[in-house]
């Protein structure tokens, strides 16, 4: 006898898939097209909705969610202005390979090319910028659309999917059935490594005297930090890591060189300069790490571990490729790796290389400094914290004296350089994981650009500390204005336009608090965290015009190095 399949609406179907697919959190804003859905969802009791304050705060806490737990993003929002809002978002989720599914609402099906009320050719419009994406035209195909989604959201590398639902669609009718499997022609991620290439790896990596690992956010990704743990611990190898890979090796640790490029560490530039084995796992060789192509590691044999093929050889030219997940392949290569190479020589060197620069800054002169504030909130947390920064100098100088000891603790926006991050991402990232302290850190500048948010973490109560670092200046900028544009500080300054982020604070229902004094550091950020009932914004009022240190200049090659200012300026 033939079992009958459930009649079902399109919104119903849209939540029973979310439910088969465990999503716990829904990042949303209503509107015209989307309010069958929001009917629905008034009586859903399988997940939270979070209602934000705008669309691209959406996707930032969708994407704070997902870097925090490893889990896929779900947003909802309306059509039009609803969904080109989230466009920022969805790049920058694109950019980090950070898994998404952004249900965007859309007109009625043959409403679509007639420049209906806030109609926008959302597909075409996020097409560059998703892995995939899908414009829902027959309610029959919702279901088995939704499941592909979430499939090409969390696998192979991960990244964004935009699904966009038409209003009817949402409302239509018909047999229920969510798929158990995956099948798609010409996208089949390779998950385990060429084995005769991961046995050249390993013979290469023996043999090597001057060895490094470039580790990049792919290892996170995979979950694959106890295995590299394993390999650079049982070999005694350097290992030097991107922004993203922040986290992925314990910052604490003697074989950490901390971060590689533009502000990365003295040693760690120069370890990749020289090195004569260079390993990349899970890192793009982005050209904030590489800068000059032409003068990059030149000594250096390279192997490059990455899950996505159109990787390899994209930035720079490797020797030994190998496809597949960090997670598999770094098991297997540390088990070839049967005898550690020498590397004691080259360890003298790394470490005549910390002594000669090593991260310092001025204390003698009183002056509350950004480094200092990141260092006091490293120690006070151990590494045992989350810490959401938005873009910026004090993005560096987190990324440079933040001891990052765990996975998934370092959320910031890296390849894109999204301003406006930190705030819904941290909101996010509570979601994620409420057992952790949850610090947002932001310029004064990049603040503004998504505080409205503070309404939507102290709507819900969150205990989340955001902290401003104030110095009047959207600093980065005005860094490369004294250093490369005739000190010509065009539209930087700030100082006669910032408002009392305090009261800001205030009218959105948080604590705020504020200091310009380096003794009362340790005082706020203790009474930051005693306050469990409500979020805490303090600002810090720091140097006006210090810069970050090490730099790499524009066009330069990765050893040629700014180590600091040489004739000190304050304001």
């Amino acid at each position: 006898m033939k079992q009958h399949k459930p009649i079902m609406s399109g919104a119903d179907i849209f939540f029973e898939c979310l439910r088969l697919e465990n999503v716990e959190y829904i990042f949303g804003y209503p509107g015209g097209s989307v309010l069958k859905l929001y009917e629905h969802l008034y009586d859903v009791d399988f997940l939270k909705h979070i209602l934000v304050r705008h669309e691209q705060g959406a996707v930032h806490m969708a994407e704070g969610y997902a870097k925090a737990s490893g889990k896929v993003g779900v947003v909802l929002v309306t059509s039009g202005p609803g969904a080109t809002n989230t466009v920022t978002g969805i790049a920058d989720a694109y950019m980090d390979s950070v898994p998404l599914v952004v249900f965007t609402g859309q007109v009625a099906s043959h409403l679509i090319g007639k420049d209906a009320f806030q109609e926008a050719d959302i597909v075409g419009i996020t097409r560059p910028i998703t892995k995939h994406n899908f414009l829902v035209r027959d309610v029959k195909d919702l279901a088995s659309n939704i499941k592909k989604a979430f499939y090409i959201a969390s696998s192979g590398k991960p990244g964004p999917v935009l699904v966009d639902l038409p209003k009817d669609i949402i409302a239509a009718k018909c047999e229920f059935e969510y798929p158990d499997t995956v099948e798609l022609r010409g996208y089949k991620p390779t998950i385990f490594g060429h084995s005769s290439q991961i046995k050249k790896a390993a013979e290469k990596i023996h043999k090597a005297k001057r060895p490094l690992l470039y580790v990049g956010g792919g290892v996170i990704m995979s979950g694959a930090t106890d295995e590299l743990k394993l390999l650079a611990k049982e070999n005694k190898l350097p290992v030097a890591m991107t922004l993203q890979g922040l986290g992925a090796y314990p910052g604490s640790d003697e074989l950490s060189l901390g971060m590689i490029g533009m502000h990365g560490t003295y040693w760690a530039n120069q370890a990749i300069t020289n090195c004569d084995v260079l390993v990349s796992l899970g890192a793009r060789f982005d050209d904030r790490v590489t800068g000059r192509i032409d003068k990059f590691s030149l000594k250096s044999y390279k192997i490059h571990i990455d899950i996505d093929p159109a990787a390899i050889d994209k930035n720079v030219l490797v020797d030994l490729p190998i496809v597949g997940d960090a997670k598999h392949i770094l098991a297997e290569l540390a088990s070839e790796l049967t005898e550690p190479p020498a590397t004691d020589e080259w360890w003298e060197e790394i470490n005549a290389w910390r002594e000669e620069c090593p991260m310092e800054y001025e204390k003698s002169d009183g002056l509350l400094r950004t480094e200092y504030i990141i260092e006091r909130i490293s120690e006070k947390t151990k590494g045992n914290a989350i810490i959401v920064s938005d873009v910026g100098q004090h993005q560096m100088w987190i990324a440079q004296h933040y001891k990052y000891e765990n996975p998934r603790s370092n959320l910031t926006s890296g390849g894109l350089g999204t301003m406006g991050f930190s705030v819904p991402a941290a909101i996010g990232a509570y979601f994620a994981r409420p057992d952790k302290p949850i610090i947002s850190i932001s310029g004064d500048g990049g603040f503004q650009m998504n505080m409205q948010e503070l309404i939507t973490a102290a709507a819900n109560k969150l205990p989340i500390k955001f902290f401003i670092i104030n110095n009047n200046f959207l600093g980065m900028v005005r860094q490369w204005q004294e250093l490369f544009h005739a000190e010509k500080y065009s539209f930087t300054d700030l100082s006669q336009s910032n408002p009392d982020f305090v009261k800001v604070a205030e009218a959105f229902g948080c604590v705020g608090m504020s200091t310009s004094s380096v003794e009362e550091v340790d005082k706020l950020i203790d009474k930051a965290f005693a306050i469990t009932d409500r979020p805490v914004v303090v600002e810090f009022k720091v140097v006006r015009e210090d810069m970050v240190f090490p730099m790499v200049p524009a066009g330069a090659s990765i050893n040629d190095m700014i180590v600091k200012r040489l004739s000190p300026k304050l304001m």
